[in-house]
């Protein structure tokens, strides 16, 4: 119980940074391209996480054979390159169709994933509980209400930003199946260092960042860097361990909320009652989503 709880904190933790990272990167979009700043915070995570991954190293005494160790390094190769490719896809194409799309919308259709992970799961066999499918309508509800702005319409870029949400919940999963096998905060460091090279990549195709536009950037940059990435994916990591997947995946669509309250405490922007209602529909899929109806029925019964 006291692990599930510290899971959930930590799960819940990773989506208040996530949210927050929207005015940030609605900030960096004004001064450098989607694939530089991507590069550029992918590498910063990197960095901020070699500390801890040289100090959970040489913190203790490593007495695993030699065959256990070249078992659980091949083992964190596939986790980070694995969790790379699927985050490195998520979060090219939601960066890029920014340019073309509302923040509301994007943020409505990328958090689409609490639809993918649920569907994925039951195709590997995985039982669907009620609660995580109330939860699941639930949270789809208060997303819309949360974000979606009537009259827009969908366009090109508004489809695109659903294969984004399909490789979001691909990663959702991807660490569900690693986060035993390997330690968090090394698959963590790996899986971006994979991202910042492909960004580069595309970077160097596409665009032509400068140093002086970069500099500009750096306070957006340093919080999508040492926080969203170096922390808040260690933290989903960390949490995952002890969660079910599509529990997480709700959690994980609180940061649309936090998005908001980002938005109206920094940017001064308002919310609406349509969106107060939207963050009302959320935290109860959250809180639904941690209790099953067969324990309500029993202490009903108990109680009579």
């Amino acid at each position: 119980m006291k692990n599930k709880l510290l899971a959930n904190l930590a799960l819940f933790m990773t989506a208040f940074i996530w949210g927050i990272s929207f005015v940030a990167q609605r900030e960096g979009m004004e001064h450098i391209g989607p694939f530089t700043f991507n590069m550029v915070r992918s590498f910063l995570g990197t960095l901020s996480l070699l500390p801890v991954v040289f100090w959970v190293k040489f913190s203790k005494p490593d007495n695993r054979t030699e065959r256990r160790k070249r078992y659980q390094h091949v083992n964190l190769a596939r986790a980070g390159i694995a969790c790379g490719l699927a985050l490195f896809t998520a979060m090219s194409i939601q960066q890029y169709c920014m340019q073309y799309v509302t923040a509301g919308k994007a943020g409505f259709i990328s958090a689409l994933y609490i639809i993918f992970v649920p569907i994925i799961s039951v195709l590997q066999g995985q039982k669907m509980e009620k609660n995580i499918v109330v939860s699941v309508i639930l949270a789809i509800i208060g997303l819309y209400l949360l974000c979606y702005k009537v009259g827009g319409g969908f366009n090109i870029y508004d489809l695109v930003l659903l294969v984004a949400a399909f490789f979001y919940g691909v990663h959702i999963l991807v660490v569900n199946y690693y986060s035993e096998k390997v330690h968090p905060v090394k698959a963590s460091c790996l899986q971006f260092l994979v991202v910042g090279i492909l960004s580069a990549i595309l970077t160097t195709m596409f665009e032509t960042p400068t140093v002086s536009a970069i500099y500009d950037c750096r306070v957006p940059i340093l919080y999508a860097g040492i926080l969203t990435c170096g922390v808040a994916y260690t933290l989903q990591i960390f949490g995952q361990k002890n969660t079910l997947p599509v529990i997480a995946s709700i959690i994980f669509s609180l940061e649309s909320v936090f998005a908001v309250l980002g938005g109206t405490v920094i940017l001064g922007e308002t919310m609406s009652p349509k969106e107060i209602l939207g963050c009302v529909f959320m935290i109860i899929a959250v809180v639904l989503s941690n209790v099953k109806f067969g324990n309500i029925d029993k202490l009903g019964r108990k109680r009579a």
